[in-house]
């Protein structure tokens, strides 16, 4: 999975991604004049892998999810699956898209029907899709799919309403009818934000045991570097910032040595239970703790009211581009383009 400012290198090294953002943009056009809430994103996503998407409240993720999901049309690039655009294609094979990519919502108390039991909810895309005949069938594959997000026996759960659940079985149901249509990819928008830090990791575990057995994409949208570090190890990280990707890279080298000076601030703001690494942690040292408005962006790097490594006539003037800082990541960022990552904080190499 890649994201960068120009063409994805998956597609460029001769792998052919299922899904690519190309160039994409989102413009909402309100009373306090057009907001850009997605600015020239590029993303790709290869089958069984996770990508994930990360940054602050606001950073464009949601946005760029529903995009990537055929929930928006962009106002501006290309959304492709399977190499066509999504929104160039028939009735048909936009039918078949849409069965390919689902998507796990961040609340589990709102995204189940409270009216349909459990039975319900997983047998209907299964008959309304044709993918079994019968109820019979319809409710044996409903316990399959509970059995495979590991809420066992299927038979105490099919009967229940969504308000009988817990927010964790709720979330697993909600996992399962994802499934019911046998996906290529699975869009999770902070699907464990919402749960106990007790269940939290077991529904990941759970996630992460589906894209292995089952070959899923995953497109993983978290605020917590954290979380993506758990989930996503494996696959790549993207960082949002107002609307543009800042960094991307493989995520051990987001996690363990960024180059962008918001990545940083992002790990330097996870909490560290070893009181001595806390010691010896970096401060940040943020310039401004205040987000600017989408209606009324900084000139420049939108990150540079904020940037400890701001710079006059440098930072304020032009937009930075998403450039490689070493092989393989990449972070738009004029500062660390010019003297290296070494600059992220100057007191303290990179790791």
């Amino acid at each position: 999975m890649t994201a960068t400012e120009t063409t994805p290198p998956a597609a460029a090294a001769g792998r052919t991604p299922l899904m690519t953002l190309s160039d994409v943009s989102q413009v909402f056009q309100t009373k306090v004049g057009p907001i850009r809430a997605v600015d020239h994103a590029n993303l790709s996503i290869n089958p069984g892998e996770v990508l994930c998407l990360v940054g602050e409240s606001g950073s464009g993720k949601t946005t760029a999810a529903r995009m990537a999901a055929g929930l928006a049309k962009p106002s501006d690039g290309e959304v492709a699956f399977a190499g066509t655009d999504i929104w160039s294609m028939n009735r048909r094979d936009f039918s078949t898209f849409r069965r390919s990519v689902q998507y796990v919502h961040q609340d589990p108390y709102a995204s189940l029907n409270p009216t349909r039991t459990i039975q319900q909810t997983l047998t209907a895309p299964l008959l309304k899709h044709g993918v079994v005949k019968g109820m019979r069938a319809a409710a044996e594959r409903a316990a399959e799919l509970l059995t495979k997000v590991d809420l066992t026996p299927p038979e105490n759960y099919l009967p229940k309403f969504p308000h009988q659940l817990s927010g964790g079985q709720r979330q697993r149901v909600a996992v399962a009818r994802a499934l019911t249509l046998d996906p290529k990819i699975i869009i999770a928008d902070e699907s464990t934000s919402m749960l106990d830090v007790s269940i939290r990791i077991s529904v990941l575990a759970m996630l992460g045991r589906l894209r292995d057995e089952l070959g899923v994409g995953f497109l993983f949208i978290t605020h917590d570097l954290a979380i993506a570090k758990y989930f996503g190890w494996n696959g790549k990280t993207a960082v949002m910032y107002l609307g543009r990707i800042v960094e991307f890279g493989p995520t051990p080298d987001i996690i363990n040595a960024p180059t962008h000076p918001y990545t940083r601030a992002l790990i330097d703001a996870i909490p560290e239970p070893d009181p001595d690494l806390t010691k010896t942690k970096g401060t940040g040292s943020l310039r401004s703790l205040e987000i600017p408005s989408l209606a009324h962006l900084p000139p420049g790097c939108s990150f540079h009211p904020r940037c400890p490594l701001f710079e006059d006539g440098l930072c304020d003037r032009s937009v930075p581009q998403l450039v490689e800082i070493r092989p393989g990541q990449s972070a738009a960022c004029h500062v660390v383009a010019r003297d290296g990552a070494e600059a992220v904080r100057p007191d303290e190499p990179a790791r």
